[in-house]
């Protein structure tokens, strides 16, 4: 074999569907997972043999029923809780910790209160663009703000704004520090329906030209569905590992009516309820 045949072999790897990508396609590469907790009465496996990698600028979501773990590998991911055993990699790179390479928009906004919004998403532009100016570091924050519909909310305070405004600044500030991987524990989760809605379509929106790659922890499978280009779906726990994948084939950019509307979306809807219900 020539070298540069063994060259062009360590340029690839195989993903979990057995489909041969270029490793540079490869933004994050979840190996072997495991997490263990110890209790009183022995380790308790949350994850166990965990493989998922996930390609430049996709859209992943997740979902399983509660307890399977999806949040704990989320914040493996974000670096804020440790691996048990196996590794997680950003573009090769091992994750060691928290990183601004992974923004991270949780249920709760984890504003401070205190704080105006500008300056809650100024929070993280400061730390990431330390050699910005001061000018330049408030033109990024408040290009994200008015991104997500809050131009007239600068100075309002956090604890001013109603809960589906904080989520819009924490979805402003998770994608104002530009990270490559934008992480999300079911944002959505406690608000009502209809802002759930208008907030979704505030991140595909952004998403769409952005084009950072997402995985998003979801009870829902209609979110799942809309927002995602595959959607990875988790066994129960204990010893949870991924049991499926589903392609999602809706062209982008997408609307919730073509989505809703396309011949294919009650096939997907009932192949992930399928997978839920046994």
């Amino acid at each position: 074999m020539s070298t540069a045949t063994i060259q062009e072999k360590k340029k690839a790897e195989i993903t979990e569907n057995g489909i041969l990508y270029p490793s540079s396609r490869i933004m994050l590469d979840l190996h072997d997972l495991k997490k263990v907790y110890p209790t009183p009465k022995g380790d308790y496996v949350v994850l166990e043999h965990l493989n998922l990698q996930i390609m430049r600028e996709e859209f992943v979501t997740i979902i399983g029923h509660s307890g399977c773990g999806k949040t704990t590998m989320l914040s493996m991911i974000a670096g804020l809780n440790p691996i048990s055993d196996g590794r997680i990699a950003v573009l090769g790179n091992p994750v060691k910790g928290p990183g601004p390479d992974r923004g991270v928009i949780f249920q709760s906004p984890s504003l401070m209160p205190w704080m105006t919004a500008l300056q809650n998403v100024l929070l993280g532009v400061n730390q990431v663009f330390p050699n910005a100016s001061k000018k330049e570091r408030h033109e990024i924050a408040k290009y994200y703000l008015q991104k997500v519909g809050l131009d007239g909310a600068f100075d309002k305070k956090a604890s001013e704004l109603s809960q589906g405004m904080q989520q819009r600044v924490g979805i402003a500030r998770a994608f104002a520090i530009k990270p490559k991987v934008l992480l999300l524990d079911e944002p959505f989760g406690m608000l009502d329906s209809l802002t759930r809605g208008e907030l979704q379509d505030i991140l595909i929106e952004i998403w769409n030209k952005e084009k950072i790659t997402a995985v998003m922890v979801t009870h829902d499978v209609d979110e799942a569905i809309f927002l995602a280009d595959r959607v990875v779906m988790m066994t129960s726990g204990p010893r949870a590992k991924i049991g499926d994948i589903l392609n999602i084939d809706f062209q982008r950019p997408r609307t919730r009516k073509s989505v809703l509307e396309h011949e294919d979306y009650y096939n997907y809807r009932k192949h992930l309820i399928d997978f839920l219900e046994h």
